[in-house]
């Protein structure tokens, strides 16, 4: 079916119609209330889904993708455990959480791609447990433990990779939380939580319950005990009787130093350009074979630096940024913190642009250094393999 009036299946008519309801309070403010108009943006996020399932590699992630020791070593949480209803529980634990030792150990694209893999861990467990109940089963249940919530989980770095991930939640897994039981909050929690609240949709604000001091009773209301840790108010125990259940929930702590990149990693740097406020840097590449890679490197001064990779569609050097084709798409990388170092296979010839992009910043130039290859190293082992010469 198009998923257009008129040619729609029984199930796209009832996401119209469920959509329509989610939207009804701020129906009258937008430009149009028909179907058609709803229609539009309905295919627009299926098509926004689909182009960041493809970017993500997310069919592939949990087989092909392993995250960096110090994530999994020292990123708190975990699943254990359904709910009542046969809904998996997720863990997060915030008070061991070492904001700063992580970020400056991974990249923030690491830590995206670890909340990714969690995300479709969950959702391959959802399917399972509907298989198993015979019922839909398509959100979890969040346990948000935030004793010990401090300054440092307010480390403006954190707070907006925090964000981005949130964001990216936000946009790509829809409906994915039933609810979220925030306990133990501390005095600082609204703080906190005012730094973050703006990347949550309303819908999700109303799922968070927070709960006081008799929490362990209420997570009883929704968990059955056999399924809820000792220290969680319930009976749940590891295989060795650890009523923290450390094989299923890990329990995170401090970074020790020796994970560092800066302290660890000493690139020398070819090259290096500061970029004015609210502009960008590109570098040009001409790529002639196909297969070939285009490696980067490189680290800024002080704050983050835009980047993404871009082919050119038209001959000359008039075309914008805006309308190349894009390969990897622009994010910002905390490159003050850990130096980017990653590759691109270019499948078709042509010229490929590296953007910078310090667009986004209104007052601060940024200084970035980097070094970049161009090869037919791929290209030229494929022609090894395969047996081909005269090239």
């Amino acid at each position: 079916m198009s998923g257009r009036v008129g040619d729609l299946s029984p199930r796209q008519a009832q996401v119209l119609t469920e959509f329509r309801g989610r939207v009804q309070d701020i129906l009258p403010e937008l430009p149009a209330q028909h179907d058609h108009y709803l229609l539009r943006w309905l295919r627009g996020k299926i098509q926004h889904s689909r182009e960041f399932r493809k970017q993500m590699k997310t069919d592939t992630i949990i087989s092909d993708w392993k995250p960096p020791e110090v994530i999994e070593k020292y990123v708190a949480g975990g699943m254990c455990g359904y709910d009542r209803e046969g809904s998996p529980v997720w863990y997060d634990i915030i008070g061991p959480l070492d904001p700063k030792g992580l970020m400056m150990s991974a990249t923030k694209q690491d830590f995206m791609r670890t909340k990714i893999r969690d995300t479709e861990m969950l959702h391959r467990e959802c399917r399972r447990q509907s298989e198993k109940l015979g019922k839909n089963i398509e959100a979890i249940t969040l346990i948000y433990d935030c004793e010990g919530l401090g300054l440092k989980h307010m480390w403006k770095p954190a707070v907006e990779a925090y964000g981005e991930i949130l964001t990216m939640f936000e946009e790509n897994y829809p409906e994915g939380l039933k609810r979220v039981l925030l306990i133990k909050a501390p005095k600082i929690f609204p703080m906190a939580y005012n730094l973050v609240k703006h990347f949550l949709c309303e819908e999700t604000r109303r799922k968070i319950i927070i709960l006081g001091g008799n929490w362990q009773e209420v997570l009883r209301k929704y968990i059955d005990p056999e399924q809820l840790p000792v220290a969680y108010g319930g009976t749940l125990t590891d295989p060795d009787g650890d009523p923290r259940c450390r094989t299923m929930i890990n329990y995170g702590g401090t970074v020790p130093r020796s994970y560092y990149v800066q302290d660890s990693v000493n690139v020398q740097y070819d090259h290096s350009v500061t970029i004015s406020r609210g502009s960008i840097f590109q570098l040009e590449y001409d790529i002639t074979a196909p297969s070939s890679l285009l490696r980067w490197q490189f680290a800024s001064d002080g704050a983050d630096i835009g980047f993404g990779v871009y082919r050119r569609t038209q001959e000359g050097g008039g075309q914008k940024v805006s309308e190349m084709l894009q390969v990897l798409p622009s994010e910002r990388y905390n490159a003050h913190l850990v130096p980017e170092d990653s590759s691109f296979i270019c499948s078709e010839p042509g010229v490929y642009v590296l953007c910078f992009d310090n667009s986004y910043s209104l007052i601060q130039s940024k200084r970035v250094s980097y070094n970049v290859e161009c090869n037919r190293l791929l290209w030229d082992k494929y022609l090894m393999d395969t047996g081909i010469t005269g090239f």
